[in-house]
């Protein structure tokens, strides 16, 4: 795999480094005009070395891992008059492994490897662009992830480049199409053939709290319900001690193997990869006079899964009523079965941009209409509103400030379950709100720059807060930085409190 590995890497940087490659023209400039199009071969790219120690293993003096890590984003377009062949690649640890060694998690869904950053062709047709291929794609005006951006899941499984959403998308395969219907209007249409949620990490440090909340409150029902059932079914008075002794084994086999079935979590994922979970959207935007405005119509899935359980009472029923006589039945695990779904909707939504008394502003607002439209269907997420709304604006003094705040409102919140494990939105809040505020100053004619985030998730109290300093020469940039986990410890956030880091970055751009 290293040698495979190595040839790779030197053929890049030689296509990079070459005389010949840089800019390359192949020579057909001068015979346009006779209908022949002009070839242009562009390279470029990144190479990005981290030290990156996490702070509670540095003050309780444990074992440090993951300090370092490398990344190398190789940029190859090959540009003509009427198509374009743009690709990036993400060369770094966690991407080679999963290319050569495989991942369970591209084997059982449709991931886009994370060794594509992007790899698309582009096609000119008059005034309408056609782009097909693994592609990122932006929609809205909202800096920080608003409800119109809907086509690209995210990375989640590393939360250090949070702040930045572009950086954590995940490209996938789409046919986008754009008419330039006028000088200042257009007109976008998007397919994308199947379907990928945000990936999520089923172990390690940065594993999401929720999915062991998940099987624990399934674990609290499976216990209720077989309580309930027990007292109702067996009648321990008429039971000697050796029956009582046996049916105690027989519960206990019974409650090890519903763990064992349950433990494999991913194996429930349903498989996104053919065309019934298809994805289409339609986009028109314009500027009328110093207003940006926005309208679009999308079909999809929502990213983040539902998690629900089926077959818990027909599974205690079938055990009670095939035990006797103890020790010969453990139950058909099979009829428990969790349900994990990605929730399809219809979104109708609009968005705005303007700059008035100095700030930059931009809001977004949508309506996602799922197939619960009566509220009482725990194993689909309601319908809701989304909105965003957000301004940039230079403060004294040179400080810039740049401000955002999500919030998703449930509707028909009156008609949830009361249970988790029967409905995924029980005992949760009706909105989920999220700030983000971000100041900067450069010093020093632009060379030297200060940051400070915030990112809060209002109803939980938990956030992530980032300090950098950057300093950019020519193409070399160095930052030192900081990032802060804290708040509600059950939060999306404050549950990383013990993956709070600092990170020395070095950053060559060629």
């Amino acid at each position: 795999m290293k040698n495979k590995l190595l040839f790779f890497v030197l053929m890049l940087l030689f296509i990079r480094y070459s005389p010949y490659a840089q800019d390359f023209g192949f020579g057909f400039e001068e015979e346009e005009s006779a209908g022949v199009s002009s070839v242009l071969l562009k390279t470029g790219g990144e190479v990005i070395v981290e030290a990156m120690p996490f702070i509670y293993e540095f003050i309780n003096k444990q074992e440090a891992a993951d300090i370092s890590s490398w990344n190398v984003k190789l940029n190859l377009s090959l540009l003509m008059s009427y198509v374009d062949i743009i690709t990036v690649f993400n060369l770094n640890t966690d991407s080679i492994n999963e290319l050569w060694a495989g991942n369970s998690m591209l084997k059982n869904s449709n991931y886009t490897p994370l060794i594509i950053d992007e790899a698309f062709l582009r096609a000119y047709i008059g005034p309408v662009n056609i782009e097909t291929g693994f592609r990122k794609l932006s929609w809205g005006k909202a800096d920080a992830g608003g409800p119109l951006d809907v086509t690209n899941p995210l990375n989640y499984t590393d939360l250090r480049n949070l702040a930045d959403i572009r950086a954590i998308k995940i490209a996938r395969p789409m046919v986008h199409v754009t008419w330039n219907t006028g000088a200042l209007s257009r007109l976008e249409g998007v397919f994308i053939p199947n379907f990928a949620g945000h990936r999520y990490a089923f172990d390690g440090r940065w594993k999401p709290s929720q999915l062991d909340s998940m099987m624990k409150s399934a674990e609290e029902t499976i216990t209720l319900t077989g309580e309930q059932m027990f007292a109702d079914r067996i009648d321990l008075s008429n039971l000697g001690f050796a029956e009582l002794y046996q049916l105690q084994t027989v519960l206990r086999s019974m409650n090890e193997r519903l763990k064992t079935h349950l433990s494999g979590i991913q194996s429930f994922y349903p498989s996104a990869k053919s065309i019934d979970y298809f994805q289409a959207g339609l986009r028109y935007s314009a500027t009328i006079g110093s207003a940006d405005i926005g309208a679009q119509y999308y079909y999809g899935n929502l990213f983040r899964p539902i998690f629900t359980m089926k077959g818990i009472d027909a599974f205690f029923v079938d055990f009670y009523d095939n035990i006797h006589p103890f020790g010969s039945y453990y139950g058909n695990v099979s009829l428990i079965t969790p349900v994990i779904k990605y929730s399809r909707y219809h979104q109708i939504g609009i968005d705005y941009a303007q700059i008035l008394f100095g700030f930059n502003l931009r809001a977004e607002a949508a309506v996602f209409f799922t197939e619960d439209l009566k509220g009482t269907d725990g194993s689909v997420q309601n319908p809701f509103i989304g909105w965003s709304l957000g301004f940039d604006r230079n403060l004294f003094w040179g400080i810039n400030l740049i401000m955002q705040c999500n919030e998703n409102i449930r509707l028909l919140n009156s008609r949830l379950g009361t249970n988790p494990a029967f409905d995924a939105e029980a005992n949760t809040s009706i909105t989920s709100t999220r700030l983000t505020t971000q100041l900067s100053k450069k010093f020093l004619r632009d060379i030297l720059e200060t940051k400070a985030a915030l990112i809060w998730d209002i109803e939980n109290t938990d956030f992530h807060i980032i300090f950098g300093i950057i300093w950019t020469a020519d193409n070399l940039t160095v930052m030192f930085s900081s990032g802060i986990f804290a708040g509600n410890k059950t939060g999306e956030m404050g549950q990383y409190r013990d993956n709070s880091y600092v990170k020395l970055s070095l950053r060559y751009v060629f």
